[in-house]
């Protein structure tokens, strides 16, 4: 793996290029305001979804403003032609995401003070799906993940066997017209985009790879926008080893969106984007509450 630095710098925010496997990979990346020099930072990577763009995800998930807030952080990568090698057919088959995360982790080691029992992932859709596979193959190195409106491809929940447990979130809508909660072929319009399992089974895949015997916990969220048409549950399971949980926020209602976020294409084609979460804040808080052990 070879590696090729150009920086520019705009007060925090920071746009970096390095060359991985031959290919010219960027990220863009924000560093907290205030932050104490001695301090070791927890390290959040943020993942478009397909065909969107880096630098979209900060306003679209606010996740700047957690940043400063709490001090860590966050790293908006680009995907290759816009898109992520997240292990279905034809999608970037020949693109070595894995080896762009590692390269990432190692300039975020070398240049800042990086907690390495904090390193976390979280995206959506296409980059939900590349979360997964994070965790499921770099499992040494992130200690938590979480996966909006994404399961886990078919192939991938396969041959998952992360070698220490993750922490993992899922936050998914029962009406997402594009991944379909009960599994099956994510559809992009008439083109199908290969086939996943689903939420139940990915998070019962979890359950057992870090297992967990505590007995599911289940609640309902607030009501807090009754004119978003969704309601929203959450299922806990804890008693996993070292610590480690997964998480499950059922959107009933929901679709291919970010809860707390836009509605930032029509509901017939995307569905609803609940408002009765914010989602940023519940999967900072997550991750912050799950450092590896």
């Amino acid at each position: 793996m070879s590696m090729l630095l150009s920086l520019s710098a705009h007060a925090q925010e920071r746009s970096t290029t390095i060359e991985v496997q031959h290919l010219q990979r960027s990220f863009l990346y924000h560093l907290p305001e205030n932050r104490p020099a001695a301090q070791a930072f927890p390290l959040v990577f943020v993942l478009h979804g397909g065909g969107s763009e880096a630098r979209r995800m900060p306003r679209f998930t606010g996740m700047d403003t957690i940043a400063d807030r709490e001090k860590f952080i966050v790293v908006y990568p680009q995907g290759y032609h816009r898109h992520w090698n997240d292990g279905r057919a034809h999608i970037n088959e020949d693109v070595d995401d894995i080896a762009f995360f590692q390269a990432m982790i190692a300039y975020f080691k070398d240049h800042y003070h990086i907690d390495p029992h904090r390193i976390y992932a979280t995206g959506i859709s296409n980059g939900g799906f590349m979360v997964q596979r994070l965790a499921c193959e770099l499992s040494s190195q992130f200690a938590a993940v979480a996966s909006v409106a994404a399961t886990m491809n078919e192939a991938l929940a396969a041959s998952c066997k992360p070698s220490q447990p993750v922490s993992v979130l899922f936050m998914n809508g029962t009406d997402d017209p594009i991944v379909p909660y009960q599994g099956g072929q994510v559809h992009i319009g008439r083109v199908e985009r290969g086939a996943v399992i689903s939420t139940q089974a990915s998070v019962e895949k979890w359950v057992n790879a870090d297992g967990c015997t505590g007995l599911p916990i289940q609640d309902t969220l607030p009501d807090r926008d009754p004119f978003d048409h969704t309601r929203v549950y959450r299922t806990l399971y804890s008693g996993c080893r070292q610590g480690a949980v997964v998480e499950l926020y059922t959107i009933v209602g929901g679709g291919h969106t970010w809860p707390g976020g836009p509605q930032y294409l029509p509901v017939r084609m995307v569905g609803r984007a609940s408002q009765d979460m914010i989602a940023s804040e519940i999967i900072w808080r997550f991750f912050a509450d799950h450092p590896r052990l």
